[in-house]
């Protein structure tokens, strides 16, 4: 039929009337009737502030400074904590028997060999009165040999680490809800005084149970500072700075890694203290130097007006330039109460929402599979002790190489096309190490056993290499891509549920040292399965490379995925190519809750006309 004349359009229902029920059991997205140029931070509000000038420049290197330290806590596991290699001078029976993984090893032992030494190694369960222990960290005592946590009492230094990694993944939950409802500085600032406080109680724990009790108040508030930390240095910059300013931070934190084997020596032989409690002290005190952030480091003026703090936005701006945005558009919003939005509305959102899952899944698996290949390089047959060495420089030196290939590789593929092509290396390499090794010993060297071996072992340790690095680089870019796609006014709660992912990856190291390494197998093979399904999911995300932040959940709602590859000119990109047609075809999806969302109206003249 033939379109008849003209039809009024309806007009929109008042905000008193009964809204619809939600579809498909989503509601809409509040709307928010910002001014112009308010919302657009990063193109508005920045730029008329001078953009990223010293101001800003000399804020992100505070955010640096502590960097180095954060270092040092995250990696003091690998000293407070070490595995001593160590000799039993006095059994405990004659006839005792000790047992290293399933295989026992009796020795008699009688009166006139008691002073003999028997070897220890770390997973050994034996009975033994007096151990002669020693490490091989740079320390001479650490938690270990200073309660004799071998033996029987091993499983006690996992759940040491168990309750730091705990700890930093309630952190991370906790703080980033508190940072997003008030501010990003409190967080700060909280962080930092109760650091200095559970840090330094930590050294001077009379227990096994009071150190791993603390360690677990002092991983919870590393978390708070590093995501605190990480938020303000991404809501400080424009869209060109944000990667090169990250990855500054990323590189001092691996600093601090490499600083720590010294740091730990020079604590060594202390006198009237034990060497730990004085690295412990010597790791914490630097924070001390944070202190002064109370009053020299402001509030994230992104924040304040996403969340309309604008009498705060408007004493910041006048204290930054005289030139600040037009005086009527700010002051008409004066009156605006603040608004906190809490990551719980992520699942009202129908795009985002999916995005967040499969950052937390890049994060828990980059972080889960890079213990997996950090096991592979060991001598499975060699002891923990004298395995630290060659793992600890060799994993610092791999997270280096990391940090200088991701500056290039996300210049050149932006930050998607980085992290697809990271994710396929590391499935390529772990399914290399899974099978090939052994169809190499199965079909080619099935009669040269030693051959066999050494090549299996060359093979195993290139692999491994390979997939710690691009591992750590899936692992970083994942939490980059994050705070870069998700909104302001959720940044905190949104960063926080990919870095606590990223903290669920990282506890599967203590949990297979708990169960000496059973099942080590199935749990690679677990990982490798989740990077497949990764590479597929990548494909979902929108690219963020010179996209300004997005202030509101409409803003990162209307984040879109867009093609990997650029359009040839002259291409046809929908099947529908008249524009009455492609007209005809968008309206399919403008359901009622869709318009909501996008701030528009449901115009029943137009359906109506549609359905002659």
């Amino acid at each position: 039929m033939a379109a008849g004349p003209e039809r009024p359009v309806a007009e929109a229902q008042p905000q008193d009337r009964e809204q619809p029920p939600p579809e498909n059991g989503f509601m809409p997205l509040e709307q928010t009737q910002a001014p112009r140029l308010l919302p657009h931070v990063d193109g508005s509000v920045l730029p008329s502030l001078g953009g990223f000038g010293k101001h800003q420049k000399q804020l992100v290197v505070l955010t640096w400074i502590p960097a180095l330290f954060i270092g040092f806590s995250q990696f003091s596991d690998y000293f407070l904590l070490a595995q001593p290699k160590g000799t039993c001078v006095q059994p405990l029976v004659n006839g005792s028997n000790w047992t290293v993984g399933s295989s026992k090893l009796p020795m008699t032992a009688t009166n006139g060999d008691i002073g003999k030494p028997v070897p220890y190694s770390g997973g050994m369960v034996c009975e033994c009165k007096e151990w002669k222990l020693e490490l091989q960290t740079g320390l001479s005592q650490n938690v270990v040999t200073k309660w004799n946590l071998v033996c029987d009492s091993a499983w006690k230094v996992h759940i040491a680490k168990f309750s730091f990694l705990v700890g930093s993944i309630f952190g991370y939950l906790v703080m980033g809800v508190v940072a997003d409802w008030f501010g990003r500085q409190p967080v700060l600032i909280v962080s930092v005084l109760f650091m200095l406080v559970f840090g330094l109680s930590v050294a001077f724990s009379f227990n096994v149970t009071m150190f791993s009790t603390l360690r677990f108040f002092e991983g919870f508030c590393l978390a708070g500072l590093t995501l605190s930390l990480y938020i303000l240095r991404i809501e400080l910059c424009l869209p060109g700075w944000r990667f090169s300013m990250t990855m500054v931070a990323s590189f001092l934190m691996v600093g601090g890694q490499l600083v720590m084997p010294g740091v730990a020596a020079l604590c060594r032989d202390w006198p009237d203290q034990d060497d730990w409690q004085v690295l412990q002290i010597m790791i914490i005190c630097p924070f001390i130097l944070m202190l002064p952030y109370v009053w020299i480091f402001p509030e994230s003026l992104r924040w304040l007006l996403a969340t309309q703090h604008y009498g705060c936005s408007k004493a910041m701006m006048l204290r930054l330039t005289a030139c600040c945005i037009s005086p009527p558009e700010l002051e008409h919003e004066l009156h605006k109460k603040p608004k906190r939005t809490c990551i719980i509305k992520m699942t009202s959102t129908r795009n985002f929402w999916k995005n967040i899952v499969v950052l937390c899944v890049n994060s828990l698996t980059g972080y889960g599979i890079h213990h997996c290949f950090a096991r592979s390089m060991m001598d499975p047959e060699a002891p923990v002790s004298a395995m630290f060495n060659a793992d600890y420089y060799t994993m610092a030196g791999i997270a280096v190489a990391t940090c200088l290939a991701l500056c290039p590789a996300v210049a050149f593929m932006g930050r998607r096309g980085g992290l697809l092509t990271f994710m396929i290396i590391t499935a390529l390499a772990s399914l290399l190490q899974l099978g090939l090794l052994n169809l190499i010993g199965k079909y080619s060297l099935r009669h040269d056993t030693v051959l066999r071996d050494t090549l299996n072992r060359k093979f195993s340790v290139a692999f491994s290499i390979i997939g710690m690095f691009s591992s750590h680089a899936v692992s970083t870019l994942s939490i980059f891509f994050c705070a870069e796609i998700t909104p302001t006014v959720i940044r905190g709660g949104g960063l926080g549920l990919v870095l606590a992912s990223a903290g669920f990856g990282m506890l599967t190291a203590p949990i297979m040292e708990l169960h000496n390494q059973k099942g080590y197998f199935l749990h690679h093979m677990i990982f490798a399965a989740c990077t497949l399904l990764c590479i597929i999911c990548l494909l979902l995300l929108p690219e963020p490379r010179n996209q300004p932040l997005p202030e509101s959940l409409v803003d990162g709602e209307s984040y879109t995925r867009q093609p990997l590859l650029t359009h040839r000119p002259g291409e046809q990109h929908l099947l529908l190519t008249k524009p009455g047609d492609r007209d005809l075809y968008s309206r399919v999806h403008d359901t009622p809750l869709r318009l909501t969302a996008t701030g528009g109206t449901l115009v029943l003249g137009e359906t109506a006309a549609l359905k002659m």
